[in-house]
C-alpha cells in the first residue's frame, strides 16, 4: 500500500498558486448556482478570501440547451485579497455546448476545461446555434486550452444504478459529480458539503444518500483516473483576526437590520412585497420570528411601504424592501413618510430596467430616482453599500440615521451586490455603537401643550408612540403648521416646513464621515470616484497602476446625500477625475452640478459589473491625454 501511494505522489503534481478562478457554467436545471455556492462555502471554511458572482437568466425555466438558459457562477478565491470575482477564467465547467459557447471567450489562453460529454450531441449543438458540422471538442476549437472530456451524465447514472431513483433524480445528481471532482482538483475535504445535503434532505434520506455517492464518486474519479495529474494547492488568506462567515449582501443586510434592532431596542419590522433580486431579505428575515422579527408579504408595493410606515408610527425600526420597479410604485408613500418626518428604511436592490428590464441582471440606474423621484421639494437621506459584507455596516448606519434625525432613509445596493459574496467577520457589540431613540413622554409646549413638530438643535421632531397618555396628535399627508402639527395652507408656512426638511437632511453632513481615499494620496494626477458595486474593479484597477508608478487615486462613496462635507475640496486636489457606473452617468451628473467638477464619466449598462480591464484602460487613457 505504501509503495503503491508514494507512486501516486510521483504521478499527481501539487501546484500552488495564490489565486484562482473558477466558472460552473451550465442550464438552468443544472444546479450551477447550487454547486458554485457549495464550492465557495467550503473555500470560506478553509480561510481562502474570495468573491462570486451568480448570473443566471431572468426567465424562471430559460429553454433547455439554449444560449438563453445558461446559468454561470462564478468564484474567485485565494491566499491573497481578493476584490473581484475576476475579468477571466483559470478553469471552465461547461455542462452543454451553449455553456461553453457563451462562457469561452473569458477562458484565459491554456486554462483548463471539463466538459460534460452529453451536452454536446448533436441536438445540444444544433440549440446552442453550432454550425450544423460542427464538433467543439474534436476539431481544434479548444487547442489553446486543457480538456478533460467526461460523460457526467453516464457516470452519475452508473453510480445510482441501484438507487431506486427515478431518471429525472438521477440526472439533478450530476452537479455534485462536478463538485466532487472540484473538491479533489483544489484539495479539499467534502465535509461541509455531505453535512449541507444531509440537512437539506433529512425528510428525504434517499436523495441525501444519492447526491452524496454521487459526489464521493466525483472525487474518487479525480482521485484514480489519470487524465487528472495536477492538484492545486492554495493556502489561506492573512485576513485580520476573527470568526468568519461566507456572506452575501443579502444576508448581510439581514444580519445588519437584526443588529440594529437589537442595539437601537426597537422591534424590528419588514412590510415588503416579493422583487428580484430583494426578495431574499424578505425571507431570510422571515425565519427570525422566535427573535421578534415581524414580517409581512404585502399584496402589492404600495401596501409594503405603508405596512411599514404605521409600524414606523407605532414605533418600531421598520423597512421595506424593493427594486426598481417597486421604488417607483413607492414614491408617493415615500412622500408621506417625508412629510410625517418618521423613520423608515427603504431598501432598494438595483437591477436592470425600464419597467421589467433584466430582473436577474445588475444596474446602478435608480441613484436619481433616490435622489428625486418624489413629487414637491422631499430630500432624503441616500446610502449606498459597496460590497456584500459592506452592506452591514451601510444598513446599520442607514438605521442610525434614520431614528436619530427623524427622516426616511433610502439604501442603495444591486443584483451583483446582493448575489455576490465573500468573507466577513463577525463583529463585536460593542464595536457596533448605539442607535439612540427617545420617544416623548410628555408635552414639550408652555401651558402643557403638545407640539409634535417642535424641533431641536438638529431639525428633528420628537417621535410619539400612539397611546401615550396626553399627546394624542394627528399624522397625514397634507402640510404641517410649524411645531403645532395642525394642518396649514399658508403660503410662509409651506416655505418654511420646506426649509426645516431639508435644512435636516443637510445637517446629517455633520454626522458622518470625512471623505477620504481608499487606496492612494490625498492629491494627484487621476482620482477614480466610484460608488456601489464598482468598488472591487476600481480598487483592483486603482492598485495595479499604482504598482505600476502611476499617480492614481480611488475614493468610493457611501453617503450621496448628502455628500461628505469636504468631498469639493477633496475633488479639486486632482488634475482629473474619473466617475465609472453601471448607468449613464447618473453620479457624474451631481458632482459636475453641485462641485463645477469636469469629470469625466465611463457608462456601462449591459447588465454585467465592470472588468479591471476596463477601467485600467479608461485610465490609461485619460493619463496619457
Amino acid at each position: 500500500m505504501d509503495t503503491i501511494e508514494k507512486q501516486r505522489e510521483k504521478i499527481v503534481a501539487k501546484k500552488e498558486v495564490d489565486h484562482i478562478v473558477v466558472r460552473f457554467s451550465g442550464d438552468s436545471g443544472d444546479g450551477m448556482q447550487l454547486t458554485g455556492m457549495q464550492f465557495t462555502d467550503t473555500a470560506a471554511l478553509y480561510g481562502n478570501d474570495l468573491s462570486t458572482f451568480p448570473d443566471f437568466p431572468s426567465e424562471i425555466r430559460a429553454p433547455i440547451g439554449t444560449v438563453a438558459g445558461v446559468s454561470g457562477f462564478q468564484v474567485h478565491f485565494g491566499s491573497r485579497e481578493i476584490f473581484t470575482p475576476g475579468d477571466s477564467y483559470d478553469v471552465l465547467v461547461a455542462m452543454n455546448a451553449a455553456a461553453l459557447k457563451v462562457d469561452l471567450p473569458k477562458l484565459r489562453r491554456g486554462g483548463i476545461i471539463i466538459v460534460n460529454t452529453q451536452g454536446f450531441d448533436k441536438k445540444n449543438l444544433g440549440l446552442a446555434k453550432y454550425p450544423p458540422d460542427a464538433d467543439p471538442l474534436n476539431d481544434g476549437t479548444l487547442s489553446n486550452y486543457t480538456i478533460h472530456a467526461i460523460d457526467i451524465t453516464k457516470l452519475t447514472k452508473e453510480c445510482l444504478v441501484d438507487s431506486g431513483l427515478g431518471t429525472k433524480e438521477v440526472e439533478r445528481s450530476k452537479n455534485m459529480f462536478v463538485l466532487g471532482l472540484l473538491f479533489w482538483m483544489f484539495d479539499k475535504e467534502m465535509d461541509h458539503t455531505i453535512k449541507f445535503i444531509n440537512d437539506k434532505f433529512t425528510k428525504k434520506p434517499e436523495i441525501a444518500e444519492a447526491n452524496i455517492k454521487v459526489l464521493q464518486a466525483g472525487w474518487n474519479y479525480g482521485d484514480n483516473t489519470e487524465i487528472f495529474t495536477t492538484q492545486f494547492k492554495i493556502g489561506p488568506a492573512k485576513l485580520p483576526p476573527g470568526t468568519y462567515r461566507n456572506i452575501t449582501g443579502n444576508q448581510a443586510i439581514v444580519v445588519g437590520l437584526l443588529a440594529a434592532s437589537e442595539q437601537s431596542g426597537l422591534p424590528l419590522f419588514i412590510g415588503s412585497y416579493p422583487i428580484t433580486p430583494a426578495t431574499d431579505i424578505l425571507h431570510e428575515l422571515s425565519k427570525y420570528k422566535g427573535n421578534g422579527v415581524k414580517t409581512f408579504q404585502a399584496e402589492d408595493e404600495i401596501a409594503g411601504i405603508a405596512s411599514a410606515i404605521g409600524a414606523s408610527y407605532t414605533g418600531s425600526l421598520a423597512v421595506t424592501t424593493t427594486s426598481g420597479p417597486g421604488m417607483a410604485l413607492k414614491t408617493e408613500a415615500m412622500g408621506l413618510a417625508t412629510m410625517l418626518e418618521i423613520p423608515l428604511l427603504i431598501i432598494d436592490v438595483q437591477r436592470g430596467g425600464p419597467s421589467t428590464g433584466l430582473p436577474t441582471k445588475t444596474e446602478q440606474s435608480d441613484l436619481l430616482m433616490a435622489m428625486f423621484g418624489r413629487h414637491g421639494e422631499a430630500p432624503l437621506p441616500v446610502l449606498a453599500a459597496s460590497t456584500p459584507s459592506d452592506c452591514f455596516n451601510t444598513v446599520f448606519e442607514a438605521c442610525k440615521i434614520a431614528v436619530e434625525h427623524m427622516t426616511p432613509v433610502i439604501l442603495l445596493s444591486d443584483g451583483y451586490i446582493a448575489n455576490g459574496s465573500e468573507p466577513w467577520r463577525f463583529p463585536n457589540a460593542e464595536d457596533l455603537g448605539t442607535i439612540s431613540n427617545s420617544f416623548l413622554q410628555k408635552a414639550n409646549g408652555a401651558d402643557e401643550e403638545l407640539l409634535p413638530y417642535k424641533r431641536n438643535e438638529l431639525f428633528v421632531r420628537p417621535w410619539i408612540k400612539p397611546g401615550t397618555k396626553g399627546l394624542e396628535h394627528r399624522i397625514g399627508g397634507l402640510e404641517k403648521q410649524d411645531e403645532t402639527g395642525n394642518v396649514s395652507y399658508e403660503a410662509a408656512n409651506h416655505e418654511k416646513m420646506t426649509m426645516l426638511r431639508a435644512a435636516k437632511i443637510r445637517a446629517i453632513e455633520n454626522f458622518i464621515p470625512l471623505a477620504a481615499p481608499d487606496t492612494g494620496a490625498d492629491h494627484g494626477r487621476l482620482l477614480v470616484l466610484g460608488w456601489g458595486s464598482t468598488y472591487g474593479a476600481i480598487k483592483t484597477a486603482v492598485k495595479e497602476l499604482l504598482a505600476e508608478g502611476e499617480d492614481v487615486a480611488h475614493l468610493h462613496l457611501h453617503h450621496i446625500n448628502p455628500f461628505p462635507k469636504n468631498l469639493g475640496e477633496l475633488l479639486n486636489n486632482y488634475d482629473k477625475v474619473l466617475i465609472p457606473e453601471m448607468n449613464s452617468g447618473q453620479l457624474l451628473q451631481l458632482i459636475r452640478a453641485k462641485y463645477l467638477v469636469p469629470a469625466t464619466g465611463l457608462s456601462k449598462v449591459q447588465g454585467q459589473p465592470f472588468t479591471t480591464a476596463e477601467i485600467k484602460e479608461k485610465m490609461l487613457q485619460l493619463l496619457k491625454a
